[in-house]
């Protein structure tokens, strides 16, 4: 277990899956579960999206107004992303890149970037793909870009434990795949010691 002192951290966990406690919901908890003194929110970036009067960005107005998701859950997960110290993100492989259902979430925040909210607010990234070298990275890769495009800063999970790669890839069912589990260890490593370095 990490995360020793940092008792006013704060994490929210974005689960791009449908399911709500598959593979990449696994791998989310695993790396909470491994980070002590945490406050944590977990989101469902489906059903965020799924409560906005639009699924996907249709550009209604410029500069954006929010009016498509005002007082829904999608505004209710922007708000839980300004409130964590760190942010996760995780999504299975679609068609070699993230779901549909968080890209629609980054496309979304227009107003966010506007404004400069997520501005150098830490993230890392989780993949699980049906076999063993599916598109994780290039789907961890397209996350980073989207966090990129938001000014948000990036953390693999390379660490004491081991140096890692670009974030935790995994092949389902994740649960047993072994080494994405120690990476998930190695990340919350990561990300204790991001924090406690700032």
């Amino acid at each position: 277990m990490f995360g020793k002192g940092l008792l006013f951290m704060k994490i929210t966990a974005l689960n791009g899956s449908v399911h709500t406690d598959g593979s990449t919901a696994f791998l989310l908890h695993e790396i909470l579960k491994n980070i002590e003194s945490a406050e944590t929110k977990f989101i469902s970036v489906p059903e965020a999206i799924a409560d906005a009067k639009y699924p996907f960005c249709v550009s209604c107005s410029n500069p954006c107004t929010m009016n498509c998701y005002r007082g829904t859950k999608l505004e209710e997960a922007y708000k839980a992303i300004d409130w964590a110290d760190f942010v996760l993100i995780g999504s299975p492989v679609y068609f070699g890149s993230m779901t549909g259902q968080l890209k629609a979430f980054f496309d979304k925040t227009k107003a966010v970037r506007a404004e400069k909210r997520w501005l150098g607010k830490p993230m890392a990234a989780v993949s699980v793909g049906g076999s063993k070298y599916g598109g994780q990275e290039r789907t961890i890769d397209h996350i980073q870009s989207c966090a990129m495009v938001l000014g948000m800063d990036i953390v693999g999970n390379g660490s004491t434990l081991g140096m890692g790669h670009f974030g935790v890839s995994a092949q389902a069912p994740a649960s047993e795949d072994s080494f994405a589990i120690t990476q998930c260890k190695s990340l919350a490593n990561a990300i204790c010691a991001y924090l406690l370095n700032k």
